[in-house]
C-alpha cells in the first residue's frame, strides 16, 4: 500500500508531499470477521 499526503505549513500553504508504505500482505490474507487487531495479539 502506497499513500501520498500533502505537507503544508502553518498558514496553510503547500510545502511538499510525503509517501508513504506499508507492507500489508498479511492483512489482504484476511478472510471473514477478521479484524485487523486479530493479528496483532
Amino acid at each position: 500500500l502506497i499513500q501520498y499526503f500533502a505537507i503544508r505549513d502553518a498558514k496553510g500553504e503547500y510545502r511538499g508531499t510525503i509517501e508513504v508504505s506499508q507492507e500489508v500482505s498479511e492483512i489482504r490474507e484476511l478472510k471473514g470477521e477478521k479484524r485487523l487487531l486479530d493479528i496483532v495479539k
